[in-house]
């Protein structure tokens, strides 16, 4: 049993993490079922994990760069990369939702992590929530989240007291929700979002006590006992007093375990037919653009979410017109990750529109815009991980979703992604949809697989060429060493341009164009037919012609090609086949 915190140091917020996917994990499918408002897309506890799997893989990371040290990260450290990597990779309303409440919490949490300043946290999260969201409804996750902060106010020094106290006011306040909110009244449910919030805040229950919470007594057959809940004024309807889902429905109402919504908090109760988009985006842009964006956007639709601040946003927005939605983040900054979500009216509730599947397609994932365009145009599903923004299983199970096919080769061109892949491939494989992972380690490797892709022969035989052609390309990349360090090719100081091959450092040069040159001729002294070129953002089109020329007058009957990778972690990606 790990030592109980006496606050909440970086440790505690990296079990805390761990603890809340695996609480998630156990109950999105119950999550998903009791969605009900006020759209039906059934998909609110799956939102909430996989923005939850986004903040735990950036709280990990923090962890691995200090695996070489003798001390954990400062806690500041472990609550901003937990904030962030929940703004990246939040999903829908309740996952944008949650990621601001971790937001507010993280701002209040890098200064300490004692009771006092967990109370705060509370209260700032809970604030912080409610001015993203349009219009605010009561019965949801916000009002869950102020009953929680109200719950923990007080004087008490101990942190597992004001931990408790958050957990039992939350929980109290989920119980209500469908008094305040018809739709769920009707249905027989609590809020979704709000249940998801609980099952996040009994993960610091047990981090901080060392005990998971006990949602509620039981009975001999072990389900949640049932506590009677008064709504409109006189029907009763039984509801857990964990928040468990009610088997059945009321009379006229929707069944509890029925269709379900991760929908916007600010449409009527009435649960009517909505804008045909959902429109979703990362963007970079200052506050006093964030601002009016928020304007024209609240005039093209509703469920409008935006989260964030210090230049990144998360936007979340009902539209009509995705057109218009995006042209509007277009004005206010550099809009990137869109998705764009259509939906079409049946009987009264939203749900996706889906054409017959395709037979095949390719889903990669590539360092940065440049590629990402070069591929599209070839035909596959894109996935950018941006520098520090590796992809979750979530999001590459969202892009296998995208491409729609019976059939996909996932090619995730980084050996760090191995996992990731695999999970995803594999949670996919559920749903139906034949996966093969092509362990490609590098953006060039999926290059020359993507060029010997056929959709036309069999999948098999297709999945053999392209791992052949992978396997077939060396790899290499320039990289600036932060700091002194011991390297397979000896001491390198900060400031050094490194050249790694095959993801070992292979040479330590003064600059960028003597350091590629020493790094194709290692590479080429092994032969090769063709070169392949990716070109960072700021990496000037001189140098491409440097190493053209250097490459025809060392190497007879080589080729050389060249692409522009755009904003991407590297200077300069090299292939070799």
């Amino acid at each position: 049993m790990p030592q109980l915190p006496d606050d909440l140091d970086a440790v505690a917020v990296r079990r805390w993490c761990s603890l809340a996917l695996e609480a998630l994990g156990r109950e999105r499918a119950e999550i998903d079922a009791i969605n009900v408002y006020p759209i039906a897309d059934g998909d609110t506890g799956t939102n909430l994990y996989l923005t939850l799997e986004s903040a735990a893989a950036a709280v990990e990371a923090v962890f691995a760069a200090h695996e070489t040290g003798a001390t954990a990260p400062a806690t500041a450290d472990a609550v901003r990369a937990m904030a962030h990597g929940a703004l990246i990779g939040a999903r829908g309303n309740s996952g944008t939702i949650l990621a601001q409440l971790l937001r507010g919490m993280a701002g209040v949490l890098a200064d300490g992590g004692d009771a006092a300043h967990l109370r705060l946290a509370l209260t700032s999260a809970a604030d912080a929530a409610r001015q993203a969201v349009a219009h605010p409804v009561e019965g949801t996750v916000l009002t869950v989240a102020a009953e929680a902060a109200e719950a923990a106010r007080g004087e008490d020094p101990d942190l597992r007291t004001v931990v408790t106290a958050a957990y039992d006011g939350a929980r109290a306040a989920l119980a209500r929700t469908p008094e305040q909110l018809a739709v769920l009244g009707r249905a027989g449910v609590v809020d979704a979002g709000g249940r998801g919030l609980v099952a996040v805040l009994g993960a610091l229950v047990e981090t901080v006590t060392g005990q998971a919470p006990v949602r509620g007594p039981r009975t001999a057959s072990g389900n949640a006992a049932k506590a009677p809940v008064t709504v409109d004024g006189g029907s009763v309807v039984g509801l857990p007093v964990g928040g468990t889902p009610v088997e059945g429905a009321t009379e006229g109402g929707l069944p509890a375990g029925g269709p379900s919504a991760d929908g916007p908090l600010d449409c009527p109760e009435d649960g009517g037919a909505g804008p045909a988009f959902e429109v979703i985006y990362l963007l970079e842009a200052r506050d006093e653009q964030v601002a009016r964006l928020r304007t024209r956007l609240d005039a093209l639709g509703d469920s409008l979410v935006v989260v964030g601040g210090d230049g990144l946003w998360h936007v979340h927005v009902h539209v009509d017109d995705a057109g218009a939605a995006v042209e509007a983040g277009v004005e206010a900054g550099r809009p990137y990750r869109i998705r764009i979500t259509h939906f079409a009216t049946e009987s009264g509730h939203d749900v996706r529109v889906q054409a017959e599947p395709a037979q095949r397609a390719v889903v990669v994932v590539v360092p940065g815009d440049g590629l990402a365009g070069l591929c599209t145009e070839a035909g596959a599903t894109t996935v950018i991980a941006r520098p520090g923004e590796p992809p979750a299983s979530g999001e590459l199970v969202d892009a296998i979703r995208r491409a729609h096919a019976r059939e996909v080769v996932l090619l995730p061109n980084d050996a760090a992604l191995r996992h990731t892949a695999a999970a995803a491939a594999e949670q996919a494989r559920t749903e139906g949809v034949r996966v093969a992972l092509v362990p490609t380690r590098a953006a060039v490797q999926g290059i020359a697989a993507l060029a010997v892709h056929e959709p036309d022969r069999g999948f098999d035989e297709d999945v053999v060429a392209m791992t052949a052609a992978a396997g077939a390309t060396r790899y290499a990349e320039l990289a600036v060493a932060e700091r002194q360090s011991w390297t397979m090719a000896g001491i390198c100081q900060a400031g050094d341009i490194l050249g790694l091959i095959d993801g070992d450092v292979a040479v330590i040069g003064a600059d960028v164009p003597g350091t590629a040159r020493t790094v194709l001729d290692r590479m080429l002294a092994a032969g090769g037919e063709l070169v392949t070129l990716v070109l960072g953002e700021d990496v000037p089109d001189t140098l491409a012609d440097a190493l053209e020329e250097h490459v025809r007058e060392g190497h007879l009957a080589v080729d050389t090609v060249v692409y522009r990778g755009g904003h991407q972690r590297a200077p300069l990606l090299i292939g070799v086949e």
